[in-house]
């Protein structure tokens, strides 16, 4: 074999299909893993998460089958290092399981590392136009969350912080102006400080009134991003353990718009927004 047909069947070894979708400008690379291997999902989410030299993207989740739900997705950030789970992924999943491997399961159970997770599609004309999903009851307990701290509000860096585990860990403040909010400075300080072990995801808030909120998010291992689902979730909590918003809330991203609602029955806390497809292509480089 001469050396171009030998590199040309490497390529072909080497292929992987992919799917570009993004849930409020937070954007991923999706991988079907029912019918593709990754060798090292880590290594593989800072190549392909590179916006210069790879798909670019704020990380990677790998779609897989699951013994205990209709799915199980594993979430890598940018920079390879993985996430017990993601909001805005998780209805990209939710949608790409139903319109492109015809699961029709409607609640649809996806298996997470922050457990199984129940999405509710708003389906029409066969097209997932929204999806719901239980993201479960925020976890306060300092050591839970974690959070090297007596509680889970803390003051650090002369601000007063809540601290929210939505099954990945969340510290958010209130700001007078979102824009103004020092989050490029601040958040990846925040987001290493040693009180938080596993790092954390930092969250700058403005309540506009008791329905509405807008909110900036510096994400762990990827930065400040478009949106942020579990954030987007836990400042809600904070805002209404602080007597500043109702249970029900639309949380204004710089991507667009979530609906997040902490029930009073059951604790849990219910996320609402869209999911959209990209563009799909192969990945080409080892």
């Amino acid at each position: 074999m001469n050396k171009r047909l030998q590199r040309n069947a490497t390529i072909r070894k080497a292929h992987l299909s992919f799917v570009k979708m993004e849930g409020l400008g937070n954007d991923y690379v999706y991988l079907d893993g029912f019918t593709q291997t990754v060798r090292n999902p880590s290594r593989l989410a800072r190549v392909m998460s590179d916006r210069a030299f790879g798909v670019g993207s704020d990380g990677l989740v790998w779609i897989l089958p699951s013994r205990r739900a209709d799915a199980r997705m594993r979430m890598f950030n940018a920079d390879g290092s993985e996430a017990e789970m993601c909001g805005n992924a998780i209805r990209c999943v939710a949608r790409y399981l139903y319109e492109r491997r015809g699961i029709r399961s409607n609640p649809l159970t996806i298996e997470t590392k922050a457990g199984i997770k129940t999405n509710r599609l708003t389906v029409r004309s066969g097209r997932v136009a929204a999806v719901s999903v239980d993201m479960g009851s925020p976890i306060m307990n300092p050591e839970r969350i974690p959070v090297v701290a007596a509680s889970h509000r803390l003051t650090l860096r002369g601000r007063e912080w809540v601290c929210v585990s939505m099954g990945n860990p969340h510290a958010v403040t209130f700001v007078e102006s979102v824009e103004a909010a020092p989050v490029q400075s601040e958040g990846p300080r925040m987001e290493r400080d040693p009180v938080f072990p596993k790092r954390c995801n930092i969250e700058f808030a403005e309540v506009v009134d008791r329905g509405r909120i807008r909110l900036r998010v510096w994400e762990r291992g990827a930065g400040e991003t478009m949106a942020c689902g579990t954030g987007a979730c836990a400042t809600l909590v904070a805002a209404v353990l602080n007597g500043l918003s109702d249970r029900r809330a639309a949380i204004d991203l710089p991507g667009g718009t979530l609906q997040i609602e902490w029930r009073e029955a059951d604790g849990h806390v219910w996320m609402t927004g869209a999911a959209e497809f990209v563009f799909e292509g192969v990945w080409l480089r080892d």
